[in-house]
């Protein structure tokens, strides 16, 4: 028997209609009541385009609230929302737009020459609304999202979320982090990001409101902590750092009580300061295959377990194939994580075995059951909390005609983390760094353009002729 519980959002705005959904910065607020009103008259609107049951529409928007009225607007109509990254280029969300089967695309403006029909979100609200009967049952069985990641391959692939994963993952998150009923959860992770989507879950579940940023604001963001009545934010290291940094000697409220960190394993240093300011900083680890944190660091472990990503959330299990304290392949299983990706059985058989994923992250847990990643997904760069897979990169830099080969590592850096450097050998002396970039920037989202280039003679390769990227980093300067 599938299960069905009640749509959540028409359920939310019953139990508290005029409490607040979302509330931004210009003191504009919707209430759970004028949210649902909105989303179900948008999904009227919508379906005059013709969206229904599993049709693939794709989101192209910052956070907005159009954005968060046309997610739940697709739920009343059983359509699938593909999300997209607004930092990709028109090559690389038309990839993802054709290969998901997404014929429309709602944007919030006109800016991308893509392969698919483009509608505004005012262009929608200017058409008639059409009478139909919207969904009043959510079936946690139905795919709700897809969200593309890079592949080690370089090929993005289609993570299938359910509305089951994104429920699980919300509760996993509440049994370990408690619901107050002063609740305020900052959204400023970008909402086309699992990490950023699931915030939004996480308020028409629990019944608590948004904070919701356009975009990442340092100013704006302390000033939620400090004065808006935020207790929960998800951050990644570099927002820490900005936030530590406006706190200088001050304090923030009793109110807050999270700062929700992923993206990576923090500084030493950094959790030192947040501990001796008293910052709440969680350490987390997750992925969009498991819809967001799938292990959690308490903050009062931070420093004990300096480096941990904690325990597993309490309907996941964890797995490592090797003893205690021995590094292995990191394996996770839970109602949170993805059943696999779409239209590509053969990277879901390969990463897929009996309900559990195989992360392609090395990591150890110690005696106490706690998790230590070692190496996220061996290669992955991590630089502001995207990841970055240098193979993709690479695949693009071999499209050079003055590149013979190319090898993509990540480099430590103080702001971002890390951030990608490229070995390039080529037969044409008189290419620059700069033709380089210029090239990849045509091709790639900014981010992930190397920021340094390295000429060398010939590239570090195994016997068996694979690339041997950590010889790569001896290359590298300061």
């Amino acid at each position: 028997m599938a299960d069905i519980i009640p749509h959540w959002l028409t359920k939310q705005a019953a139990l508290a209609p005029d409490r607040i959904a979302i509330e931004q910065p210009d003191g504009t607020t919707y209430t759970f009541l004028e949210l649902k009103e909105k989303s179900q008259s948008f999904a009227r609107r919508l379906k005059k385009l013709g969206v229904q049951n599993d049709t693939k529409i794709g989101i192209l928007s910052s956070n907005h609230t159009h954005m968060v009225i046309a997610i739940h607007a697709l739920t009343y109509l059983g359509a699938v929302a593909v999300m997209l990254n607004t930092r990709l280029t028109e090559e690389e969300l038309n990839y993802q737009i054709n290969d998901a089967g997404a014929k429309t695309i709602l944007v919030q403006q006109h800016d991308r020459q893509l392969e698919a029909e483009q509608y505004s979100f005012s262009e929608v609200w200017d058409m008639p609304a059409y009478d139909t009967e919207l969904k009043a049952e959510i079936d946690l069985d139905d795919v709700f999202t897809i969200i593309y990641t890079s592949g080690t391959t370089g090929f993005p692939k289609g993570v299938i979320h359910t509305y089951g994963n994104h429920w699980w993952s919300a509760v996993g998150s509440m049994l370990n982090l408690g619901l107050h009923s002063d609740d305020k959860w900052l959204a400023v992770l970008p909402i086309f990001h699992v990490g950023g989507l699931s915030i939004l879950m996480r308020s028409v579940i629990y019944g608590i409101p948004i904070y919701l940023m356009e975009r990442y604001d340092k100013q704006l963001a302390h000033d939620a902590l400090m004065n808006k009545n935020v207790t929960i934010a998800s951050v990644v290291t570099i927002m820490v750092r900005d936030l530590l940094h406006l706190l200088g000697e001050g304090r923030y409220p009793d109110t807050v009580r999270c700062l929700l960190l992923g993206g990576g394993p923090a500084p030493q240093n950094l959790l030192e300061q947040a501990k001796s300011r008293e910052v709440p900083v969680f350490q987390s680890y997750g992925m969009t295959e498991t819809s967001s944190q799938i292990v959690t660091l308490g903050p009062e472990d931070a420093l004990e377990k300096i480096g941990s990503s904690g325990k597993p959330l309490f309907p996941a299990q964890l797995q490592i194939n090797a003893e205690k304290n021995e590094v292995g392949e990191i394996f996770v299983k839970g109602p949170m994580v993805t059943k696999g990706y779409y239209n590509n059985a053969e990277a879901t058989r390969k990463s897929i075995t009996n309900d559990w994923l195989a992360t392609g992250d090395l990591g150890y847990t110690d005696h106490d059951g706690f998790l230590y990643v070692v190496d996220r997904r061996k290669d992955l760069i991590i630089s502001g909390g995207e990841n970055i897979y240098p193979a993709e990169i690479e695949s693009v830099l071999a499209g050079m005609e003055a590149i013979r080969e190319a090898g993509v590592v990540g480099k430590r850096d103080e702001k971002w983390g890390q951030i990608p450097v490229a070995f390039v050998v080529t037969d044409h002396p008189s290419v620059t760094s700069e033709d380089i970039q210029s090239y990849l920037h045509r091709h790639l989202a900014s981010y992930k353009v190397p920021k340094e280039i390295y000429f060398i003679e010939t590239l570090p390769r195994n016997a068996s002729n694979k690339l041997v990227r950590n010889k790569l980093l001896e290359h590298i300067t300061d």
